[in-house]
């Protein structure tokens, strides 16, 4: 309820969407809620079940308007509480994209090509035959997570290969970090809260401005809303 009553205080359409659903419970009362779009993400689970209950998602949401996003392979890294070690997480296989795609009629499908969630150990290496050989085939809108820190010729050669939402939650949580405990470190005196997240924020918004601008969404909100 808060958020929806934040989103209509802005010019722009906002998408209300909940990430890494894996609670059915949560994932209906969500689309009930007024939620614009819902991940289920069954990555973890046998190809045969994440298309199982991926259905039921669609199904429930179709009925109320309300996009879904799924996932097949495994992001290594951490996110919402979702560990994948590096020795787990596997690649998306593309005839399985294309199976899960054609068996479940998601809204968009989200792929692992190498990227992980957190903080890169070195230079995340993506495997663009892959995703190239899975949008050609797929043919709906495809999400990279854990693309924060990816180089930004990385991210270019993704969009031009299908890739239409791209997850960036780690640069958004270290932009703010970093600039409040520069700020902390410079200013030992500082003890105006609003001295201190008030240019985190901006610090925030200005990375933010940077990433739609390469990713070439910025100023079609409407259009994509609509």
């Amino acid at each position: 309820a808060i958020a929806r009553e934040a989103a209509q205080s802005v010019t722009v359409p906002v998408a209300l969407h909940l990430d890494h659903g894996t609670n059915l419970e949560q994932l209906y009362s969500c689309i009930k809620s007024g939620f614009s779009s819902v991940m289920f993400d069954g990555s973890k689970l046998p190809v045969e079940q994440n298309i199982a209950i991926t259905r039921k998602v669609v199904e429930t949401a179709r009925e109320a308007g309300v996009s879904v996003e799924a996932e097949i392979g495994k992001i290594s890294g951490v996110e919402d509480n979702i560990s994948v070690s590096e020795r787990e997480a596997f690649l998306t296989d593309p005839a399985e994209a294309l199976f899960f795609a054609e068996q479940t009629q998601v809204d968009s499908l989200a792929v692992a090509i190498g990227t992980a969630h957190g903080r890169y150990k070195g230079e995340p290496k993506l495997d663009f035959e892959r995703l190239s050989i899975i949008s050609s085939s797929i043919q709906m809108p495809i999400v990279l997570h854990g693309c924060s820190g990816v180089p930004s010729d990385a991210i270019l050669q993704a969009i031009t290969l299908g890739v239409r939402k791209i997850n960036i939650d780690t640069d958004i949580r270290q932009t703010f970090i970093e600039t409040v405990r520069h700020i902390l470190e410079t200013n030992l005196d500082e003890i105006d809260p609003r001295k201190i997240l008030g240019p985190a924020r901006q610090a925030v918004f200005e990375m933010l401005k940077a990433k739609m601008s390469l990713f070439g969404s910025a100023g079609k909100a409407g259009k994509t809303m609509s």
